[in-house]
C-alpha cells in the first residue's frame, strides 16, 4: 500500500536543496574570489582550453653527464608528478621523452615549474672550516690589532679578508629541536672573533687534494681544467693546505688568477680541498655549479651560505632518506617551518652527529667553523645549497625543525620536496615556453555546440512525450548543470581542480545517466497508475519502486568512475572526475528536487489530465470501467 499522504513533505526536501544552493554560491562569490562578478564565476580550465606551460627537465646521473637509466627516469618522473599534483587535481601531464628529458605540462601561462625539478637532496654535514666567499683578494684593514679573546698568538699577522668568513646572524634559517622531544638545541652561527691567519693555516687532518679517489671520467675532466689554467697555477692550487693569504703573497695571487676564469662546471670537478684553498674561487661559481655536484654523502664538499661564506664540509652523516616525514607547520612564535622526523636508524644517526658536533670530537672543527658558544656547526645542505648552519648546543634525541624566514609557500615546497623524497636523477631546465589553446578552444566551441544540440533535442522529446512531467525533466537538467558549475568553480579554488575537454565529456556523458533516470521513474509511475491506483497515490507508489533502480544505476556510473580515476592518468583523470562529480550531485536533485516537486505536482488538477501531464493512456485505461472479477458470484 502507498503510504498516507501526510508522510511526504516536498518543502522541507525543497528547502534542504535551496539551503544548498545558497551555501555554494556563497562560496562561488566570496571565498577565496577577487577581482569582478563576471571574474569569480569563472571555472579553473585546462591547458587544452586556455594554454599553459610546458617544461623540458634534461636529466643527467652527475657531472660526468651520463645518461640516467630507464628505471632511474621512470622514478624521477612519478616523483615530479606526485610534487606537480601536490598542487591540486590540475591535468597535469608529466611524461618521458627520449632517453633524458621529462616534459611537464601544467594550465596557466607562466607558471613556476622550478622546485618540481629540483632533486631535493637533503645532507646534513659538519662545518669543519669557513672562508670568504668573494672570491677575489681583499686589502687588509691597516693597523688593525688582533681582536682580544681570539685563538690568534701574539705578534701574528693580522687577518685578511680572503681568510675571513662572514657566518650568518640569527636570521638566517636555524635547525632547532621539536616541542615535543629532544634534548638541548641548535642556535644559529653568529659572527665571532675573526681567526687569524695563523690560525686558519694549521694543516687539518682532511684528504689533501690528491688524496680523493674520483671516477675516471672526472679525472678527465680536471686534467683540461689543469691544462686550461696552466701547470704553475695547478701546483701552487695543489699545494695549499687552507685558504692563502693573498695579500700576504702577491705571487701567489698572480698564479692562483687563472681559477677565477674557471666555468661553475669546470669548478665542480675540482677536489674539494682546492675549491675551499684557492680564495679566486668564489660563491658566484660555487653556487652555480651543475646538479649533483656535491652529492656524494661519503666525500668532503665546499658550498656556500648566502652567497658570502664558503665551507668545507664533512662526509654526511645524516641524509634525506633518514627522514620519514616533513611538513609545513607554524611554530610557538607563529613562523613557518619545517618540522622533521627520523626514521628510527636515522634518529640515531642524528643522535649521533649532535653529539659529535657538541663536543668537536678529534677537534674536527676549525676554529673559524666554530659558532658564538665555541660549538661545531652542522650544515643543513638541500642539494647544492645549504639552507642554514646552526651552532648545536645540545645533544639532540628528538624531532626537530628547519626554521627561518620562510613563507608559507617555501615552508611547503621543502617539506613536499622531502616527503615526495630526492630524485634519483638530477635536472637542468632546458626550455620552458607559454602553449595556445587556439586547438582547444575550436574545439570547446565545438563540443559545447554538440551539447547544446543534445540537451535541445532531449528536452523536445520530453516535453512532446512527457509534457507537463517534461518541465521537471527541465528543470531537473537546470538545477544540476547549476550545482555542478558552482562546484566546478569551488573546486577550481580549494584543489586546484581543472576544467578540460575531456571533464566536458564526462559531463555530458552524466546527462545520460540522468535521463535515464528520468525514464526509470515515470515509467513506473504509468505501471502504477495502469494498474488501478491514482495518481496521487502512485506518485509515491512508483518513487518507492523506481528509487532502488536510479541508485543502482548511479551507484554502477560513480563506481566505474572512481575505478577509472584510481587507475589512469593525465586528462582521463579529469574525465573520470567530472563524471563521478555529476553523478552525485544528480542523486542530489533526484532526492532534493525531482521526487518533491512530482509529489506538488500530483496534487494539480493539471495532473490528472492525460493530455496535460504527459501520462498519456494511463490514465484512459484506468477510467474504463473495470469487469467483475466473478462473474458467476454476481448473477448468483
Amino acid at each position: 500500500m502507498a503510504p498516507p499522504q501526510g508522510q511526504m513533505r516536498p518543502g522541507r526536501q525543497l528547502a534542504v536543496l535551496g539551503f544548498i544552493f545558497v551555501v555554494l554560491y556563497l562560496l562561488v562569490f566570496f571565498a577565496g574570489a577577487s577581482g569582478s562578478w563576471k571574474d569569480r564565476l569563472e571555472p579553473k580550465l585546462g591547458l587544452d582550453l586556455i594554454g599553459g606551460t610546458r617544461v623540458t627537465l634534461e636529466a643527467t646521473n652527475s657531472v660526468d653527464g651520463k645518461p640516467p637509466t630507464a628505471e632511474n627516469l621512470e622514478e624521477a618522473r612519478e616523483i615530479i608528478e606526485s610534487r606537480v599534483n601536490a598542487f591540486g587535481v590540475a591535468e597535469a601531464e608529466v611524461v618521458t621523452e627520449g632517453n633524458r628529458n621529462i616534459v611537464i605540462s601544467l594550465p596557466g601561462e607562466n607558471r613556476n615549474l622550478d622546485d618540481v625539478g629540483e632533486a631535493a637532496e637533503l645532507r646534513f654535514r659538519k662545518v669543519l672550516k669557513a672562508a670568504s666567499g668573494s672570491g677575489v683578494a681583499e686589502a687588509p684593514p691597516a693597523a688593525t690589532p688582533t681582536p682580544s679573546g681570539s685563538a690568534a698568538p701574539t705578534g701574528s699577522a693580522t687577518p685578511s679578508g680572503a681568510a675571513t668568513p662572514t657566518p650568518t646572524g640569527s636570521a638566517s634559517p636555524k635547525v632547532t629541536s621539536s616541542p615535543s622531544g629532544g634534548q638541548g638545541g641548535m642556535a644559529p652561527a653568529s659572527p665571532s672573533a675573526t681567526p687569524s691567519a695563523s690560525a686558519s693555516a694549521t694543516p687539518s687532518a682532511a684528504p689533501t687534494a690528491s688524496s680523493e679517489p674520483v671516477p675516471a671520467s672526472i679525472e678527465e675532466q680536471r686534467k683540461l681544467v689543469e691544462q686550461k689554467v696552466g701547470a704553475a697555477a695547478w701546483q701552487a692550487a695543489n699545494g695549499l693546505q687552507a685558504p692563502a693569504d693573498l695579500t700576504a703573497d702577491p705571487s701567489l695571487a698572480e698564479k692562483l688568477k687563472p681559477f677565477g676564469t674557471l666555468s661553475p662546471q669546470e669548478v665542480a670537478v675540482l677536489p674539494a680541498q682546492m675549491q675551499f684553498n684557492v680564495p679566486t674561487i668564489g660563491c658566484a661559481q660555487l653556487d652555480q655549479r651543475p646538479p649533483a655536484s656535491i652529492s656524494d654523502p661519503k666525500q668532503q664538499v665546499v658550498s656556500c651560505e648566502d652567497g658570502a661564506s664558503k665551507y668545507l664540509l664533512d662526509q654526511a652523516k645524516v641524509l634525506g632518506t633518514d627522514v620519514s616525514d616533513a611538513d609545513a607547520v607554524l611554530d610557538q612564535t607563529n613562523a613557518w617551518v619545517v618540522s622533521l622526523d627520523f626514521t628510527g636508524d636515522g634518529q640515531g644517526k642524528w643522535t649521533s652527529l649532535t653529539r659529535e658536533a657538541f663536543n668537536n670530537e678529534g677537534q674536527a672543527c676549525d676554529a673559524t667553523a666554530l659558532g658564538q658558544d665555541g660549538k661545531c656547526r652542522v650544515a643543513v645542505v638541500l642539494d647544492n645549497e645549504i639552507v642554514s648552519s646552526p651552532e648545536i648546543q645540545g645533544v639532540l634525541t628528538g624531532n626537530s625543525q628547519i626554521t627561518g624566514q620562510f613563507t608559507q609557500k617555501d615552508a611547503s615546497t621543502l617539506a613536499g620536496q622531502l616527503r615526495y623524497g630526492a630524485l634519483p636523477v638530477t635536472f637542468e631546465q632546458q626550455e620552458a615556453q607559454n602553449v595556445t589553446a587556439t586547438l582547444g578552444a575550436s574545439h570547446l566551441r565545438a563540443g559545447l555546440l554538440a551539447a547544446g544540440i543534445g540537451m535541445l533535442l532531449v528536452i523536445i522529446y520530453a516535453f512532446f512525450y512527457y509534457r507537463l512531467l517534461g518541465s521537471v525533466i527541465f528543470l531537473s537538467l537546470i538545477l544540476s548543470a547549476l550545482l555542478v558549475f558552482g562546484a566546478l568553480v569551488v573546486l577550481g579554488r580549494q584543489i586546484g581542480f581543472t576544467l578540460t575537454l575531456a571533464g566536458i565529456a564526462g559531463m555530458i556523458v552524466s546527462l545520460g545517466v540522468a535521463a535515464d533516470s528520468f525514464v526509470i521513474y515515470f515509467e513506473r509511475l504509468k505501471d502504477e497508475i495502469r494498474e488501478g491506483r491514482s495518481p496521487r497515490s502512485a506518485v509515491p507508489r512508483a518513487w518507492i519502486r523506481a528509487r532502488r533502480t536510479i541508485i543502482s544505476a548511479n551507484a554502477i556510473t560513480l563506481l566505474s568512475a572512481v575505478v577509472l580515476y584510481v587507475v589512469s592518468v593525465g586528462t582521463v583523470k579529469g574525465f573520470a572526475f567530472a563524471l563521478g562529480l555529476a553523478t552525485v550531485l544528480d542523486l542530489v536533485v533526484v532526492f532534493l528536487f525531482r521526487h518533491p516537486i512530482m509529489t506538488m505536482f500530483a496534487r494539480t488538477r493539471a495532473f490528472l489530465s492525460p493530455r496535460v501531464s504527459g501520462l498519456g493512456r494511463a490514465l484512459p485505461a484506468r477510467n474504463q470501467p473495470t469487469q467483475p472479477r466473478n462473474p458467476r458470484a454476481k448473477e448468483a
